[in-house]
C-alpha cells in the first residue's frame, strides 16, 4: 500500500471527535505550581502526587493528568475540555488569523514531501517555492526517502535558531535541484474561506470559523462587493463550527440596528449578560440570506438564531448542530489550558438551543449519525417531526414566526442533503487526501494549460477516462472501493478532482467557486432573496 499523509504547516482547529470547538469568552491564568494545604477534598491532587512517587513503572504524567482530567470534564458535558499545550497553542493560532511558520500545506506520497499549497504572502510563496515540488534535500541533508511521518516533517520544519531553512526542491517537469533559503514568520490568514460576486449585484462571503479577524475580514470583502454594485448577500456558515463570542456578536452587529439584543449569556456562576447591536453596522439594510447544515456550531448559530429571531434574514438549509454552552478557557503556567463551560447562551427570543447531552457524551457524539439514519437530511418533514420540537416550548421571532429551540436552528427553507456527498467512499479518499495527491502526481500537466482560474472553470472538465484512472489511483491506496458507491458518487468526484486542482494552483476561493456550482443550497437563497 501506498503512503499517504498530510502535513499543514499552520495551526489546526481542535475538533472533538466532530464536536465543534465552544465559544471562549476570554482567558484567565491558573497557576499550577501555586501552594496548597492538602486537604479531603483535593482527592485528584492527592491521587496524582501519589502517582508521581510512588507508582511502579515510569509515566508520561502529563499525558495521564491529560487523560484523567478529561474524564472529569466529560462527566459534566461534552464540551469542557483540557487542551495539552500543543492543542491550545493551535487553537489560539487558528482563531487569531495567523501563525509563524514558513507558510506551505504538504502531502507525504512515496516517503517524498511534496509542496501541496503555498500560501499567498508567505515567506514560502516570497521567495518562490513552487507547488508541487517534492523536497528533496533540507539544510544539505538528503530528505526525500528518510521514512517521513508528519511528526519528523513538523520536527524538521522548525527552525530551531531563527537562522532559515534551505530546501532542495525540484519541480514538476524538471530534473535539477533548486535551492530556496526561507526563514519563518508570521503568515497572516483571512478567516474567510471565499468571498466572490455569485451574481450580478449578489455577494456571496463564506467564513469557515469566528476568528479574531473574522469581522475585518468581512468588512474588507462587502467594501469591494459595494464597488461592484452588490444588492443581496448569501452568508455560508455550513460546515463552520464557531469560534469567539465576541466575533459572533461583532458580525451580526454588521446586520442590526443600533439597541437589538442580539445573544444574552447566563450561568450558575455567571450572572445575566446582554448583547446589543451599536451603531456601526455596514450592511444593516441589504437583502441577506443565511447558510447553514448540520455542522453549523456555536456561534455560527449564534448569528444565525439572531437574525432569525429578528427577520433580519432567511435562512437556508438543515438544522444546525445545536451547541448553546459557552466554554471560558483558564491557562495555566505550562501552557495547557482548561475549557471549561460557565454559561448558556440564548437567543433574542430567549430560545436555549442546545441539543441534550443527558445520555452521555457518546450518544451526544452519535447524534449527526442518528438524524441521517432517520432520513432528518433528506425530508423536512423528518426535522419538524423531531421529539426534540415536539415537546419544546415555542418561541417567537419578531413578527410573530414561531421557532423552536433545544436542538438547533431549523432554517425557514430546508435544503436537502446530496446523498453523493455522505457516501462513505468520499469521506475516505478526501480524509486520505487522495483528490489532492491525484492533483500532484497526474493534474500538473493539466493544469499547466491554462493561464487564468476563469480558463479553466470554462473549458476543463475531469472525463469518464480522467475519472477511471483516478478511481484505479485510489484503489492502490485504499483496502477496498465499492462499486455502488462509485456510481452513485460520479458526478461528485468529477466535481472534487475539478476544484481540488483549481485549489492547488489558484487557492481556496476557486476551489469553492467550482464546488458552489448547481449549489442547491445557493441557488434556493438566490431564489429566496429575489
Amino acid at each position: 500500500m501506498k503512503q499517504t499523509a498530510v502535513i499543514i504547516f499552520r495551526s489546526v482547529i481542535l475538533l472533538l471527535a466532530g464536536i465543534a470547538i465552544g465559544l471562549l469568552l476570554n482567558r484567565r491564568t491558573a497557576d499550577v505550581d501555586e501552594p496548597y494545604q492538602m486537604t479531603g477534598n483535593d482527592k485528584m491532587d492527592r491521587v496524582m502526587k501519589l502517582v508521581r512517587k510512588k507508582y511502579v513503572d515510569s509515566l508520561n504524567i502529563d499525558s495521564v493528568e491529560g487523560v484523567a482530567i478529561n474524564n472529569l470534564l466529560q462527566k459534566l458535558d461534552p464540551h469542557s475540555v483540557y487542551l495539552h499545550k500543543r492543542q491550545a497553542e493551535s487553537l489560539s493560532e487558528k482563531l487569531e488569523g495567523g501563525f509563524d511558520g514558513i507558510g506551505v500545506e504538504s502531502q507525504i506520497l512515496r516517503d517524498t514531501l511534496f509542496i501541496a499549497q503555498v500560501i499567498q504572502g508567505s515567506p514560502a510563496a516570497k521567495a518562490g517555492l513552487p507547488n508541487g515540488a517534492k523536497v528533496v534535500t533540507l539544510n544539505d541533508r538528503p530528505f526525500a526517502g528518510t521514512h517521513l511521518d508528519p511528526g519528523k516533517v513538523s520536527e524538521a520544519f522548525t527552525d530551531k535558531k531563527d537562522t532559515g531553512l534551505d530546501f532542495g526542491v525540484i519541480a514538476y517537469g524538471e530534473q535539477t535541484v533548486k535551492n530556496y533559503h526561507i526563514k519563518h514568520s508570521h503568515v497572516n490568514m483571512s478567516s474567510l474561506d471565499a468571498s466572490y460576486m455569485i451574481s450580478p449585484g449578489t455577494g456571496y462571503i463564506k467564513i469557515g470559523k469566528f476568528g479574531a479577524t473574522t469581522d475585518a475580514d468581512f468588512r474588507t470583502a462587502l467594501k469591494r462587493f459595494k464597488a461592484n454594485g452588490m444588492q443581496k448577500l448569501v452568508l455560508d456558515l455550513r460546515g463552520n463550527g464557531g469560534g469567539y463570542l465576541n466575533t459572533a456578536t461583532a458580525l451580526a452587529d454588521e446586520f442590526l440596528p443600533k439597541n437589538k439584543l442580539i445573544v444574552y449569556t447566563q450561568g450558575q456562576h455567571e450572572p445575566r449578560t446582554d448583547y446589543f447591536a451599536t451603531d456601526s453596522g455596514v450592511y444593516e439594510n441589504g437583502k441577506l440570506a443565511v447558510l447553514i447544515d448540520e455542522h453549523s456550531a456555536s456561534a455560527s448559530e449564534i448569528l444565525a438564531g439572531a437574525l432569525q429571531d429578528l427577520d433580519r434574514a432567511v435562512i437556508v438549509g438543515r438544522r444546525s448542530f445545536g451547541k448553546g454552552l459557552v466554554q471560558e478557557q483558564f491557562s495555566f503556567d505550562d501552557g495547557s489550558a482548561l475549557n471549561l463551560t460557565v454559561a448558556r447562551y440564548f437567543t433574542p427570543s430567549g430560545r436555549s438551543i442546545q441539543k441534550s447531552y443527558k445520555k452521555g457524551t457518546e450518544s451526544y457524539r452519535n447524534e449527526l449519525s442518528e438524524r441521517l439514519q432517520k432520513g432528518e437530511l433528506y425530508v423536512a418533514q423528518n426535522n419538524a417531526d423531531d421529539s426534540t420540537f415536539n415537546t419544546s416550548v415555542t418561541y417567537h421571532t419578531s413578527a410573530g414566526k414561531k421557532v423552536y429551540g433545544g436542538g438547533g436552528i431549523m432554517p425557514d427553507v430546508f435544503v436537502p442533503e446530496d446523498a453523493a456527498i455522505n457516501v462513505p467512499l468520499i469521506n475516505e479518499l478526501s480524509r486520505s487526501q487522495l483528490f489532492t495527491a491525484y492533483v500532484i502526481d497526474h493534474m500538473q500537466g493539466i493544469l499547466k494549460n491554462y493561464k487564468t482560474p476563469s480558463e479553466y472553470v470554462q473549458y476543463y472538465s475531469v472525463t469518464d477516462d480522467e475519472l477511471t484512472r483516478f478511481i484505479v489511483y485510489a484503489a492502490g491506496m485504499l483496502k477496498e472501493m465499492d462499486s455502488h458507491e462509485i456510481a452513485l458518487a460520479k458526478n461528485y468526484m468529477k466535481l472534487l478532482l475539478k476544484a481540488q486542482g483549481a485549489r492547488f494552483k489558484w487557492g481556496n476561493e476557486w476551489y469553492y467557486r467550482i464546488i458552489n456550482q448547481n449549489d442547491l443550497a445557493i441557488s434556493k437563497a438566490e431564489a429566496a432573496l429575489n
